[in-house]
């Protein structure tokens, strides 16, 4: 009999046993939050509760986004969301143009529910923007699907709404929709953060508090849809998770109500390890990178060579963790966080340098 292909995330097995080092720059979010930091009591908290999304928490993302509580879908965490909304969009065998460089587990998930995929290429050279002519060559009358991440995972690149608007009318002509993953959008720290959502029906928008608030472990994400397409994604989701962990919901409740605090504390860790990290790749003639304004990444390019190499030298001699380009399609380049604690980056920083050095 022939061995069963084992269908999961590259990447995902990769962080999860193999990315964890003392000096560890391949994590893409804040540092996680100690619970005391939310002020949380215990009478805050309940643990059971049921329906199709918690009001509260319902009410707290449509005020945050300006969306009525009908277009909006609770999930566990932006991953999760993006896998529900594509098993709602997406048949076996239907066509979805998705953007390259990608986030290989969103990849990987729309292959798992057998979709037709197709590539659109996002240069470096181009500085890794959307190229709507590009997207409209890959469109057909069979495409039902576009997928970006805004902004671009990994290189950090934000797409405008303007380009987004000729996406949205390109994908209005055949009958598809677009989805768009905007977890590190939040990393603009806008007072009223923008949305894709409002700029058409097509748009479905995946987001989380995961990345930019240190609040993976609440596991609060979300999609917003038109009525009728949330209402699906809510009964498809009885047969994956059924009902969330309404502890989490109601600490996510609490997380929207200091979220102003947490937004200041991420964004005084961003500036400063953004400065550091450009400081030192103005160093550095051996890398190059396009250097985005916002997110908590970057996605340099190492000349005249792969990562691979340096990626295995930086974890055996010098305790250092960063993600090789391999899990993103493009093995001459890596992706390196700079969200995590300040004085880690600083040393890694050091050792990358090192290495850069000794493999030269």
């Amino acid at each position: 009999m022939a061995s069963e292909r084992v269908m999961g995330s590259d990447y995902l097995h990769w962080a999860k046993t193999s990315s964890n080092a003392k000096f560890n720059l391949a994590t893409s979010g804040l540092a996680n939050l100690r619970l005391k930091d939310l002020r949380v009591s215990l009478d805050d908290l309940e643990i059971t509760d049921g329906g199709y999304g918690y009001a509260p928490l319902l009410r707290a993302i449509g005020e945050r986004y300006r969306v009525n509580t009908d277009s909006i879908v609770t999930a566990a965490g932006t991953t999760f969301a993006n896998h529900l909304a594509m098993a709602a969009l997406v048949q076996p065998g239907d066509e979805v143009v998705f953007e390259q460089p990608a986030y290989e587990p969103m990849l990987a998930a729309v292959r798992y529910l057998g979709a037709d995929v197709k590539r659109v290429e996002r240069r470096f050279e181009n500085g890794f923007r959307v190229d709507p002519d590009e997207v409209e060559a890959a469109v057909t009358e069979q495409t039902r699907l576009i997928v970006l991440t805004n902004l671009h995972n990994p290189s950090g690149v934000l797409t405008g709404d303007e380009t987004l608007e000729v996406v949205g009318e390109i994908a209005r002509r055949v009958g598809a929709r677009v989805l768009v993953d905007e977890v590190y959008i939040e990393t603009l720290f806008e007072n009223a953060p923008r949305t894709a959502f409002h700029l058409g029906r097509e748009f479905v928008i995946t987001n989380s508090l995961t990345k930019a608030f240190g609040l993976s472990g609440l596991r609060c994400g979300w999609i917003l849809a038109e009525p009728e397409l949330a209402k699906k994604m809510w009964l498809l989701n009885d047969l994956f998770a059924a009902t969330p962990v309404h502890a989490g919901e109601r600490l996510s409740v609490l997380a929207f109500q200091q979220i102003e605090e947490l937004a200041a504390r991420a964004k005084g860790v961003l500036d400063r390890n953004r400065k550091t990290l450009n400081e030192f790749l103005d160093t550095r003639e051996d890398l190059e990178v396009v250097r985005p304004e916002f997110g908590t990444v970057m996605f340099p390019r190492v000349v005249n060579r792969t990562s691979d190499q340096l990626c295995r030298l930086l974890r055996e001699k010098y305790e250092t963790s960063i993600v090789p380009g391999s899990f993103f399609e493009m093995p001459e380049h890596f992706r390196i966080g700079i969200a995590g604690d300040s004085e880690v980056l600083e040393s890694g920083l050091e050792r990358l340098a090192a290495a850069l050095d000794e493999l030269s």
